[in-house]
């Protein structure tokens, strides 16, 4: 759904919402990540929080009351100081967020085997299996967000319906810390008082392509004869929104989803052109990569770097590993290689970052030991670091080239994600 904000009305019907049929609930943790990050400064609690750094960096969450002001997601971090300068900034603790979203994870799977991640912070679940032995899907949503908050200490927002495009509308609505059930009789009402911004597949030039069509709601579309919008807007553009604007959503609920791809970016506070700070940089970025790589259980053949130049030009490089990894050495070693085949160690630089793809589950993929591989090598190296940093706290076990004379940190801001 757009991240555009419109307000509709929560139901259509009167009274007690009949939930007969809405199997697929939408579960999505509420700002996820300054929620998390709160778990370890609970006096911030109610207080504007930023979850991001400083410089050229963005905003990674806030809590609601940062976003009172104004503070969004993916908002330049020196905005979001000016339009809330009382609020408390906090680095981003992607280890933490990774296990909470682990364990949050493992109370959907107690739920039902039909779980369908979506990030970090939400995903589908089916629970038609599930209802003859805990209850009406309401029940069941209710429960969740019960055991989410009861052991982590976040809470969540769940739509209830009977396809995961409206679903997923109706845990946007929920928000934060509720529940909203559109009974399967009324999704076709309830999705046509929406605005045309609410469908999946609607951003801004699709919006504005609308527009220019005279359609604002989705009543709107739903009135339009699906040729008229497949000649404006394509075949599959134009079958898709008539489609949603009936209700019709046939997708179902796909356990067997996978991140695309892991990796971690760093925008300098200032312009860049030491290749040696660029090294130190793409070895912090692939230590990252690895670490979320080994606590998904995951492994990637291809790795790629990404490199912003101060004039705003980007180039991507990407080579594929004869072995799948998560071992951080072989993910620096590829990029580095990648970097230095681009010729251009003297240009300045706004931007760096370092992503692994083509991932796979790492429990079915078979690990290859080289024959110069001590038996203990770096992927037993890696694992120790791992142990440390979730007894003692991420950083704390670093390589020496990326340490200052003082011990701090060599270089400025990152942002990790996962598509």
């Amino acid at each position: 759904m757009s991240r555009r904000q419109f307000q509709v009305p929560r139901r259509i019907g009167d009274g007690s919402p009949d939930d007969t049929g809405c199997t697929v609930l939408h579960v999505d943790m509420d700002a996820f990540y300054a929620s998390a990050s709160l778990r370890t400064r609970p006096e911030l609690v109610g207080t504007p929080v930023i979850i991001g750094g400083g410089g050229r960096s963005v905003v990674l969450s806030a809590t609601y009351e940062a976003r009172a002001f104004g503070v969004t997601s993916a908002m330049p971090m020196t905005r979001a100081r000016r339009l809330c300068p009382q609020a408390t900034v906090i680095p981003p603790d992607h280890a933490l967020y990774a296990e909470i979203s682990r364990a949050v994870m493992r109370v959907f799977e107690g739920v039902t085997p039909l779980v369908e991640p979506l990030s970090l912070d939400e995903a589908f679940l089916d629970v038609g299996g599930a209802v003859r032995l805990m209850g009406s899907p309401a029940v069941i949503a209710q429960m969740i967000r019960d055991q989410v908050v009861r052991e982590q200490g976040i809470t969540c927002s769940v739509g209830v319906s009977s396809t995961k495009f409206v679903a997923k509308i109706a845990s946007g609505l929920a928000k934060p810390d509720g529940m909203l059930v559109v009974p399967a009789d009324e999704v076709v009402a309830f999705v046509q008082q929406l605005p045309v911004a609410a469908l999946w597949g609607v951003g801004e030039k699709t919006e504005e392509a609308l527009a220019r069509l005279g359609l604002r709601t989705v009543a709107d579309i739903a009135r339009t004869p699906r040729a008229t919008l497949t000649q404006s807007l394509g075949v599959a553009t134009g079958t898709h929104l008539h489609d949603l604007a009936w209700g019709r959503d046939p997708r179902g609920v796909d356990p067997v989803r996978r991140e695309k791809s892991v990796g971690h970016e760093r925008t300098f506070g200032a312009d860049v052109g030491d290749p040696v700070v660029i090294r130190q940089v793409l070895l912090d970025l692939s230590e990252k990569v690895g670490a979320r790589l080994r606590a998904q259980r995951l492994v990637g053949r291809t790795v790629s770097i990404k490199v912003r130049f101060a004039d705003f030009s980007t180039v991507t490089r990407s080579r594929s590993l004869r072995d799948a990894t998560d071992v951080s050495r072989d993910i620096y070693a590829a990029a580095r290689e990648l970097y230095e085949a681009l010729g251009m160690q003297r240009a300045r630089i706004r931007l760096v970052g370092v992503r692994v793809e083509g991932l796979t589950g790492s429990d079915s993929t078979p690990v290859q030991v080289t024959l110069d591989e001590p038996e203990h090598g770096w992927r037993d190296a890696d694992r120790a670091v791992d142990r440390a940093a979730s007894r003692f706290g991420a950083g704390s076990v670093r390589p020496a080239s990326l340490l200052t004379k003082g011990g701090g940190r060599a270089t400025e801001e990152d942002r990790g994600d996962l598509d």
